[in-house]
């Protein structure tokens, strides 16, 4: 025996109707009333259950005629039913809910009416957005009426929004967008958070491209209408991806390291340059085709993301050499080996037959529970040693 609980009924499901206009009332609730020995063994509290049903408020309890040998004839509970959605949202304390969503419902018909499906399959997330849901239909709006503008958010220019709100309400306003605008202004290949701006058309801010020339002797960047500029010959210079893509500088050779010390501290090496790689993703150097011919080494850590990285940056160019990566350089600073957290376990088709070897070492623990040499904690001096090959 128990009381039923109307929380039973769905509150999504029921503002969702509000949406649908599904007629779920009048709605029957079922009892499983108690059998002939539960009466004679349980009665007072059988009586006590009969109580507390009929002290629900807003419910209609239907009984049914029940003869007992020892009772003798008695009403059990046989069903309850709740008339309206009305009592229902009454009886699990959402009138103010059901006000709320049915305000959202009519601004909602009124400016963006293809959103009332989404609405009716969200309906507990809409109501997240009571308070701001006018400005986002204000966004879908200027979006419908400017496609593909190519601005940057800062100036998406409606009273009572600003970029910060646009970007705080990225998750809600890809799925409302994805409904109200046509296919042809959505970039299919551009998804997630992180993509929205290339998405729905807007500029995002420019990847950047780090690097530092690596000999003095041979700096074309240094220079600026034939004027040597002030500062270190081994200058750090920042560039955004499609200016770096358009510079074809003249070197024989481009590292990419993955530690910003290392970077800044990279030994001179004649006619090269490297930059910084700053971990998976590589598409702020991908467009640049002179890359492509030249030769290209890589430094990662010693453990598995460190050869994910360099699996990765193979699928953009495939010659790619690592340096630093091997097991005389993990062997040679055991001392001073780390922990990776979260290892990858993922095949790396990329990689040649020597990394592979170490890489399914460090996957399966062959060397050590989740071993990890960060590029940082190797000797200076073997750096240096290492790099002379290419001098």
């Amino acid at each position: 025996m128990c009381v039923p609980r109307c929380k039973n009924y769905g509150t999504g499901g029921l503002l969702a109707s509000l949406v649908t206009g599904e007629p779920l009332f009048p709605k029957r609730l079922v009892l499983k009333s108690p059998a002939s020995a539960e009466m004679l063994e349980r009665f007072d509290e059988v009586r006590a259950w009969i109580g507390e049903l009929r002290a629900i408020p807003l419910c209609r309890l239907e009984m049914r005629d029940f003869k007992h040998r020892v009772f003798g004839a008695n009403a059990v509970p046989q069903e309850i039913w709740i008339d309206s959605i009305e009592d229902a949202l009454a009886l699990i304390d959402k009138r103010r809910d059901a006000v709320r969503f049915n305000e959202l419902i009519k601004v909602t018909l009124q400016y963006q009416p293809l959103l009332l499906d989404w609405l009716a399959k969200r309906p507990l997330p809409a109501l997240g957005y009571f308070h701001v849901w006018s400005r986002l239909l204000e966004i879908v709006a200027w979006l419908q009426a400017h496609p593909r503008r190519g601005v940057y958010l800062r100036q998406v220019d409606i009273p009572g929004v600003h970029s910060k709100f646009i970007e705080a309400h990225r998750c809600v306003l890809v799925e409302m967008l994805d409904i109200v605008l046509p296919p042809g202004v959505i970039d299919p290949a551009s998804s997630g958070v992180s993509q929205f701006a290339r998405r729905y058309g807007f500029r995002d801010k420019p990847a950047r491209v780090r690097f530092c020339t690596l000999d003095p002797e041979h700096n074309p960047f240094g220079y600026v209408q034939g004027r040597q500029l002030p500062g270190d010959h081994q200058q750090d210079i920042t560039l955004d991806a499609l200016s770096f893509a358009r510079l074809d500088p003249d070197v024989a050779r481009v590292f990419i390291t993955e530690n910003e010390i290392n970077f800044l501290a990279f030994p001179q090496v004649k006619d090269s340059l490297v930059t910084f790689g700053e971990g998976y993703g590589f598409e702020m150097v991908s467009k640049a085709k002179w890359l492509s011919r030249c030769p290209i080494h890589y430094w990662g850590d010693i453990d598995t993301h460190g050869f994910a990285i360099l699996d990765q940056l193979r699928s953009r160019f495939d010659h790619v050499e690592s340096i630093l990566m091997d097991r005389t350089t993990l062997r040679a600073f055991e001392l001073l080996w780390g922990e990776e957290e979260k290892q990858t376990l993922r095949d790396l088709p990329r990689l040649n037959p020597e990394e592979m070897a170490l890489y399914d070492d460090l996957r399966d623990n062959r060397i050590r529970k989740n071993l990890r040499l960060e590029q940082e904690r190797i000797g200076y001096s073997w750096v240096e040693s290492a790099l002379t090959a290419f001098q």
